[in-house]
């Protein structure tokens, strides 16, 4: 007897989440494209199908136009699926689509055609609306509908993309938090508390972890002040160093020199969490 076909799963009635406020403007995420050009770029390099999900884009395909301009430089063919929960941010999108670039009505469900799994999934300034009790949930919803190598980087950053703080997830679950800022506007590191994703944002508070590192990154910025003569990067990246004495910083150091420092997961991760 000839062996039957799996059926495929049911269809969603509708989109699984809710729509955000669609606030976007270009160059927002530029931040956190080039950290996932730079740090996934090898992972773009050997997928047998390159396709990367822009979720939650917004009232307008800025970012999913500017995440496939950026994957592209690592990965010529790569192609990006803009996905919004909003059927007329959909619709409106549709006139951008090219080769390589599309947009999709959906959700946390991350519909593709042709079942594909995306070998990236960014979902940016899209949690913010929902509980912190929801967070983990909706991670592991994302997480697996990655391609094997694959990474969610989910995160928040401000309206001109100034400050940022985003998580890394893989498959197995969260690995690294980054915290990027424009130098030149940042007063000290704590500033970037504010843009702390939904999962960290309510744990900024005396005896979680995330509250001591910013607190120790205070120190360290104030001890390097001298550095300051010679302009925020240097001051930066000396900050840097003093901190990765106490904390498990991670990644290529040249990134520190991009306003960026990239900690283990672990490490900040909330209490019971």
């Amino acid at each position: 007897m000839a062996r039957s076909t799996p059926a495929p799963p049911p269809a969603t009635s509708r989109p699984v989440g809710n729509a955000t406020r669609g606030t976007t403007n270009p160059n927002r995420l530029r931040r956190m494209d080039r950290w996932i050009a730079a740090t996934h770029g090898a992972e773009l390099r050997r997928s047998p199908d390159p396709v990367a999900v822009d979720l939650g884009y917004g009232a307008a395909p800025w970012t999913a136009v500017e995440l496939l301009t950026r994957l592209r430089t690592v990965r010529p063919d790569a192609s990006v699926v803009g996905v919004e929960i909003d059927p007329a941010r959909v619709a409106a999108a549709r006139p951008y689509e090219r080769g390589g670039l599309s947009f999709a009505h959906g959700g946390f469900e991350v519909p593709l055609p042709g079942r594909r799994a995306p070998v990236l999934i960014r979902a940016a300034n899209v949690l913010r609306q929902y509980d912190e009790d929801e967070v983990a949930a909706v991670w592991a919803r994302l997480c697996a509908r990655l391609a094997p190598g694959g990474l969610l980087v989910e995160g928040t950053c401000d309206e001109i993309g100034r400050r940022h703080v985003w998580v890394a997830l893989g498959p197995e679950g969260p690995r690294t938090v980054t915290f990027a800022a424009r130098l030149g506007s940042l007063e000290t590191p704590s500033d970037l508390a504010e843009r702390l994703p939904k999962a960290l944002i309510h744990r900024n508070v005396p005896g979680e972890p995330v509250h001591a590192f910013l607190r120790d990154f205070d120190r360290a910025w104030a001890a390097a002040a001298p550095y300051a003569a010679l302009g925020a990067r240097q001051r930066w990246v000396r900050s840097i160093r003093a901190l990765a004495a106490d904390w498990p910083v991670t990644g290529a150091r040249q990134r520190w020199r991009q306003g960026e420092v990239t900690v283990r997961w672990e490490a900040l991760a909330p209490r019971g969490g």
